[in-house]
Parts: structure tokens; sequence; C-alpha cells
């Protein structure tokens, strides 16, 4: 097992910012892909982004294009999750891991590793 610890989730208000981290202990990110999700109340788990490994591409849901920017930094260890211009609609616990939301294109070396998740809350 290799530990993934998510931070910085928050209470914003609508049109706020967050910047999520996501650190990897116990082996080094490069070749990893790495993938945020998130799961609100009663509805089920959804890929919200993803970075792939070998220095491939990233991805977004349609819902985040353009609010959202995934990112790494190798000497940190680290993928952050910054999200801008934030909605009540993206309420919920976020969760990283080496897994791959579904449908999406990243590449890289993929395991079922999880965080914790970390809560972000938006209000109107």
């Amino acid at each position: 097992q290799v530990p993934l610890v998510e931070s910085g989730g928050g209470l914003v208000q609508s049109g706020g910012s967050l910047r999520l981290s996501c650190k990897a202990s116990g082996f080094t990110l490069g070749d990893y892909v790495i993938g945020w999700f998130r799961q609100a109340p009663g509805k089920e788990r959804e890929g919200v982004s993803c970075i792939s490994g070998y220095g491939g591409g990233t991805y977004y849901a349609d819902s985040v294009k353009g609010r959202f920017t995934i990112s790494k930094s190798k000497s940190r260890n680290t993928v952050y999750l910054q999200m801008d211009n934030l909605k009540p609609e993206d309420t919920a616990i976020y969760s990283c891991s080496t897994d791959v939301p579904t449908g999406y294109g990243c590449v890289g070396v993929v395991r079922n590793y999880w965080g914790q998740g970390t809560q972000v809350t938006v209000s109107s």
C-alpha cells in the first residue's frame, strides 16, 4: 500500500477558489496516473480530472472545463487541483486515486489506491 492524502477542502462562496492537494508518500508519482473524483450525497462517484504519467496529457469533465486545472509538482511529489469560479453544484467529497475516471484518456501506471477524501462545500 502507498499513502495518498488529500487536503485543501473547505467552505467557500460561489465564485470562490480552492486548491486541493494530493500528496503521495512511499512512491514517486512520475509514471502514475492520478485521477480526481467527487461524490455528493445521493449521487454516484464521478470523475473530475486526471493527469497522465510519462509526461502525457490531462483531461477534465465537461462540467469543470475552464474552471479547474490539474497539475503536478515532481519535487513535492504532489498533484494539485486548482478550482476557480466554484459553483454550489461542485459541493462534494473530493478524492484522488491512482485510478482513471471511466472514459478518460489519461495514460500511465494504474493502481487502486485512494486517499481519504476532502470535503468541498460551496454556498450560494
